[in-house]
């Protein structure tokens, strides 16, 4: 048994989706805008798990997210084979950081940022 795809909730798929591909470098793996269905997927060999980009339209899943944001929360974890390089690269590109990279209570690098979407997102060093 496998991850076959998971979701995370945002407030507009279709800015998510520009963010998570234009930015974050991840690959499409269905864009139907007409169903604001929205699928990305990581771009390394044999990674073919989804991210379905939720729409956060039913009241559920918006008080999850925002209950989730509003404490602090990373919504998801990403990981990475360097924090910092992925830090410096993200800041360049105008993504917003709520901490610096620093070691975790395992001594694994890690750092928050925000999605821009609606949510924290934590990148965790491989």
């Amino acid at each position: 048994m496998r991850i076959k795809m998971c979701s995370i909730h945002v407030q507009d798929p279709a800015e998510a989706f520009k963010f998570y591909t234009g930015t974050l470098g991840f690959g499409e793996l269905v864009a139907m805008p007409e169903y604001n269905l929205f699928i990305v997927k990581s771009r390394e060999e044999g990674q073919d798990t989804g991210l379905l980009l939720e729409p956060s339209d039913n009241p559920i899943g918006e008080a999850y997210r925002k209950g989730v944001y509003d404490a602090g929360l990373p919504a998801i974890v990403f990981g990475v084979e360097d924090v910092q390089a992925e830090y410096e690269r993200l800041s360049a590109a105008g993504v917003k950081f709520t901490s610096e990279p620093a070691p975790d209570p395992a001594g694994a690098m890690a750092a928050v940022f925000d999605d821009g979407c609606g949510n924290l997102v934590q990148l965790h060093q491989d």
